[in-house]
């Protein structure tokens, strides 16, 4: 297992990293890993495997993220990763949801630190691909270190060995998932201490890392970084994380990534997927450019998108060219820098 595996990860967000939006990123980011939804094992055991599993062959590196909390079940779920051809599987031990917690999974299994090192244990015994944590450092207002150290042993215990740490606490009650994200302190000092403390583990640091600088600083102190909204919002922040840990890796101008997302749109209408599904990844690609307001509005309307025409891609990036084109005649020739980035 090599450490550097997980310099760069894109964070698994429910009804965000569909397989849609995973083929946008490996694009902006061609080494990074990236993560699927949570799928909880009933999903998989008890629903339509291929619905939830399958994937394009460029994604890889690719992790299928489990929620569950049956040794056996996840077991099974994990095996299925792997006939599918996964190369990671991890379990979602940070979901504060009311809708996971019902579930008796999510954050709240960190409460059970001997059950989910059964379910490690079961998960590694059954496949031959890496089987990963992604946790929180504490449950609700207790920020003992003990606590996280404690959790974080007994899975080392069982032969875990890469740990995706939300350097935040999860409130499990009178907090929303949205406040969980923004309103439990950040410790990042804490997250340095647990890779002190397993200094042979692989400690990937989640949470606050809202833009490129953010984010390559903190991969100076920890084996990697995971980035959630800020991929989301700006995909092309991977792009200049990318940029930096991998100099010699060539990424894709804007130009280049409509290209291939317009051919893979047609793929996918062809294939019985709706069109406004497959390009709501593609939103927030030239935020901060001129004519993104429009790009966004034309990806967005629901007149266009109802006639599946993967065309829409390209006229919404021809509308933007004409759009930076017009500013530039506005404000002449300093204004004329390169659209996309390299």
């Amino acid at each position: 297992m090599d450490s550097s595996d997980w310099r760069l990860c894109v964070a698994p967000m429910i009804d965000v990293t569909d397989r849609h939006c995973r083929f946008l990123h490996r694009l902006l980011a061609p080494r990074a890993r990236l993560y699927t939804e949570m799928i909880t094992t009933g999903a998989l055991l008890h629903g339509k495997v291929g619905r939830h599993l399958d994937f394009d062959a460029a994604e890889h590196p690719v992790a299928l993220q489990l929620g569950g909390s049956e040794p056996d079940a996840l077991a099974q779920a994990a095996r299925l990763g792997q006939q599918w051809g996964y190369d990671e599987i991890n379990l979602n031990c940070g979901c504060p949801s009311e809708r996971v917690q019902r579930g008796a999974f999510g954050a709240c299994l960190m409460a059970e630190p001997d059950l989910v090192a059964d379910c490690i244990k079961a998960m590694r015994d059954a496949v031959d691909v890496p089987v990963t944590v992604k946790h929180r450092l504490g449950l609700d207002y207790d920020e003992s270190y003990d606590f996280v150290r404690d959790f974080m042993g007994k899975l080392y215990d069982v032969g875990c060995r890469v740990f995706v740490v939300h350097a935040r606490n999860a409130v499990l009650k009178g907090l929303s998932p949205k406040d969980n994200r923004e309103i439990p302190p950040l410790r990042y000092d804490v997250v340095r201490r647990l890779k002190q403390d397993f200094p042979d583990c692989v400690v990937v640091l989640n949470g606050g890392l809202a833009d490129a600088r953010q984010s390559l600083q903190a991969a100076e102190d920890f084996d990697g970084v995971m980035l959630g909204r800020a991929a989301w919002h700006t995909p092309r922040v991977l792009s200049e994380v990318s940029l930096r840990l991998w100099p010699s890796t060539r990424l894709p101008t804007d130009a280049q990534v409509v290209d291939a997302m317009t051919r893979y749109a047609a793929q996918q209408v062809a294939q019985g997927q709706p069109l406004r599904v497959i390009v709501r990844p593609l939103l927030g690609l030239v935020n901060g450019q001129s004519g993104a307001r429009r790009w966004r509005r034309m990806l967005s309307d629901q007149r266009l998108l109802s006639a599946n025409d993967a065309g829409l891609i390209y006229e919404a990036w021809r509308t933007l060219q004409s759009a930076d084109r017009d500013e530039r005649d506005d404000f002449g020739p300093d204004a004329d820098a390169p659209l996309a980035a390299a």
